[in-house]
């Protein structure tokens, strides 16, 4: 069982590691090889630090075992470590990610994903989000924005 919390400095490099080696996991072969690029350690060790206020982590066994990041009525990053995927935790952290957007008076999530990762649109579909639409949007990288094309997910909350 996993202790949903907010993320504090001391986790950041936990979460950097875990956003990394996920990120990879998720999108290797995916994305444009110039994204792939850019998503190196040092680089969400950076991001990570920025993002730690709207971050929540998923405290199993002493350690990040996964986290969810909410901009607003976004769920902008979600992830669960290779070892507790299937342990009931992502959707624990999905959960407490809509029920913080819902908090924040908004009606609706929604999330941005990247084309061909079925894994995770299986459990979007599952956890009763709605594919919505083919969209270009701009994902953050060190270098500046990144034009993808991502399917967009979204979930009623009221």
């Amino acid at each position: 069982m996993a202790t949903l919390r907010d993320a504090s400095d001391d986790d950041a490099d936990a979460i950097a590691r875990l956003w990394h080696q996920g990120w990879i996991d998720a999108h290797a072969g995916l994305v444009p090889k110039a994204l792939e690029a850019t998503r190196t350690l040092p680089e969400f060790r950076a991001r990570t630090r920025t993002l730690i206020p709207l971050t929540r982590v998923a405290w199993r066994d002493g350690s990040v075992a996964g986290f969810t990041m909410v901009k607003s009525d976004e769920l902008y990053q979600m992830y669960v470590g290779e070892a507790a995927r299937g342990t009931g935790i992502a959707p624990d952290l999905i959960r407490d990610a809509e029920g913080r957007i819902a908090a924040a008076g908004h009606d609706a999530a929604w999330l941005n994903c990247a084309i061909g990762n079925e894994r995770a649109a299986r459990f979007y579909r599952k956890c009763d989000w709605k594919y919505e639409a083919r969209v270009i949007d701009h994902v953050d990288t060190s270098a500046g924005p990144f034009a993808m094309d991502l399917w967009r997910f979204v979930k009623r909350l009221a």
